[in-house]
């Protein structure tokens, strides 16, 4: 479980980021696909809610728990996260309308082409570039040199926030 902190950090940074790329770690032969999802919500428990297109095969067929990685981005952004846990497919209808309000017919169409997934955090990564430095040309050549010698080390505040047991 994350620190109350970092859960609070890690929920305002969500909802202000909101759209992430979603792929399973599933080793299973059939896993969902890679998609494009927005985070409807992160709860206190740890978890972040979002729906997610339904693929062709019967959701049956999926693993219900399965390995997945979550990277949050978006343009204009100084910063991204990657978050990483283990996602749980929700078929329960009753969890999907406490989620979010929507009428009887358009929860039944949502029902039949999106799949509501949850993602209890297990490891959080927040990354934010590094400001860049007004020095002379000089300086801006020699710290270029240095990234492209070093890779991109530096560029990047990194934090990693650890669940706390």
């Amino acid at each position: 479980m994350l620190s109350d902190r970092h859960l609070h950090f890690l929920q305002d940074k969500i909802q202000e980021l909101r759209s992430a790329l979603f792929f399973s770690l599933s080793n299973s032969v059939l896993r969902m696909p890679t998609s494009i999802i927005t985070a409807l919500r992160v709860d206190d428990a740890g978890q972040i809610w979002f729906f997610m297109g339904k693929p062709l095969q019967q959701l049956t067929e999926f693993d219900k728990q399965f390995p997945a990685r979550l990277e949050f981005y978006k343009k204009g952004k100084a910063s991204f996260i990657k978050v990483s846990g283990r996602a749980c497919i929700v078929n329960d209808p009753h969890q999907v309308s406490e989620l979010v309000t929507l009428s009887n017919e358009v929860a039944e169409k949502a029902m039949d082409q999106l799949v509501l997934v949850k993602l209890k955090i297990d490891k959080a990564e927040y990354f934010e570039n590094a400001p860049a430095t007004n020095g002379n040309v000089f300086q801006s050549v020699y710290n270029q040199i240095l990234r492209w010698l070093l890779g991109d080390q530096g560029h990047y505040r990194h934090e990693l926030l650890e669940p706390v047991y």
